[in-house]
């Protein structure tokens, strides 16, 4: 492919990712500042956070759903004309939100109809990931999957900066203003992204795996029937490995926003700016370490980052109880930057490399998103709640980011690097797995 089709491969994976992102992250963070009050009334505001940050974890159970949906779409049809629908729906639903009256005027519908289009904004972002990463990666030469599978990684903190930076401005208003119309601007102009999104992808082709696999006539009828029956074990991995990668994120970006302010007394401009500078930092960091892994490979890259989360968990909050702010900025640029993005960068990549193409985007679909949704969107809610039943200490949290780590570390034990191999002579680990006869020639090569 030519570099400039290629450039525009790798715009339209992190444009749309970035976009989809933004309106994700967008309602995470306002859930800790402003759905529990205006949409989530209680008399006890402990009891509010927790139905706000619920709210917050009931679309990473739905995004399975979308996965399932979508990654059928974009096996069966194509990965394009899924990315168009899956953007679609989450621009429609940011941009219902910003416009939804609260509970003061509608009472008991308010809470519901913010739900209900949470829960679609859950089922586009369930199958969103997996059609931009394979944009990126089964596009890419041999030698730089790693650089490029990280390319749509970056949109997750590229979408969390501009979701940091629009509430950080708004933020600068009255504190009325913000409350009545400031929070929404943001949801309502993320409706211009979205058509810049869908304006980019226009010009996009076909993958040259998915169309390999059409040329061969090997589509599956029904793709999640054939990963759960020949990659059921490759989707146990993808779970496991997601974990760690998904719930310290939350912590680290999401939890801290309430954490900090209301428990230790920064102003909520100053977390939210932490945030940002963090997400940069781990922006710049993450093809940096996709592009390390082409060099070292995918496997020692992940298990680093992830061993220094096990180690970084308890010092983490240390530096946080110490209400300093420079410690604060410290420890979300280590945690949130130097740990965490090595293990972002290489996942996906990691996740392609381990599915036969003709289910893969139902493949590493269905990992992603149910490793999701048992540990992501669980966060915030799971930290409030420990941090509740054991009079604030911190300890029950820095076990639980532990936990997951350990959790992702057994998950991938047995996992070969690909890194150094063609993607499309790679089958799953599982050797039951149907090949055609110039795919096992090419294994044997291998």
């Amino acid at each position: 492919m030519d570099p400039k089709q290629m450039r525009k491969v790798w715009i339209a994976s992190l444009v749309g990712s970035s976009i989809e992102w933004f309106d994700y992250f967008l309602y995470g963070t306002v859930a800790a500042l402003v759905f529990n009050q205006l949409f989530f009334v209680t008399e006890e505001p402990t009891v509010g956070l927790l139905l706000s940050y619920a709210s917050f974890a009931l679309a990473f159970f739905i995004r399975p759903f979308g996965g399932i949906i979508f990654s059928h779409i974009g096996d069966r049809i194509g990965r394009k004309k899924t990315l168009v629908i899956t953007l679609s729906l989450m621009g429609v639903a940011t941009f219902g939100m910003g416009l939804l009256p609260t509970y003061q005027a509608i009472g008991v519908w308010a809470p519901i109809l913010l739900i209900t289009l949470r829960l679609i904004q859950g089922l586009g972002i369930g199958g969103e990931w997996g059609g931009a990463l394979l944009l990126a990666v089964e596009y890419a030469p041999k030698e730089k999957r790693g650089l490029y599978g990280a390319i749509p990684q970056m949109g997750v903190t590229i979408g969390m900066v501009m979701g940091t930076v629009a509430l950080s401005i708004m933020t600068l208003l009255p504190e009325g203003s913000f409350m009545t119309w400031g929070w929404r601007v943001p949801f309502i102009m993320s409706a211009l992204l979205v058509i810049f999104g869908l304006w980019i992808r226009k010009g996009i082709e076909e993958t040259p795996s998915f169309k390999r696999v059409q040329k061969s006539g090997e589509i599956p009828k029904l793709p999640i029937a054939d990963t759960l029956k020949y990659h059921w074990k490759e989707v146990i991995i993808a779970v496991g490995a997601k974990v760690v990668e998904t719930a310290p994120f939350y912590i680290f970006g999401t939890f801290v926003v309430s954490y900090a302010t209301a428990e230790l007394g920064f102003s909520r401009t100053a977390v939210l700016n932490t945030v940002m500078v963090a997400t940069i930092i781990t922006t710049i960091l993450i093809p940096i370490m996709g592009s390390l892994s082409d060099k070292i490979g995918r496997k020692k890259i992940y298990v680093a980052g992830t061993i220094g989360m096990i180690v970084f968990a308890f010092p983490y909050f240390w530096m946080l109880q110490q209400q300093s702010l420079v410690l604060l900025v410290v420890a979300t640029v280590v945690g949130l930057g130097i740990i965490w993005a090595p293990i972002t960068a290489v996942l996906g990549t990691m996740f392609s490399e381990i599915f036969d193409a003709k289910v893969r985007y139902t493949g590493i679909t269905l990992g992603y998103q149910i490793g999701a949704a048992l540990a992501g969107g669980t966060a915030p809610l799971v930290a409030t709640s420990l941090m509740l039943q054991f009079d604030g200490s911190y300890v029950p949290v820095a076990f639980y980011i532990i936990f997951t780590a350990v959790i992702s570390l057994l998950a991938i034990w047995a996992v070969k690097d690909r890194s150094q191999q063609n993607l499309d002579d790679v089958t799953a680990i599982q050797t039951d797995t149907p090949v055609t006869k110039t795919a096992k020639k090419e294994l044997s090569k291998v």
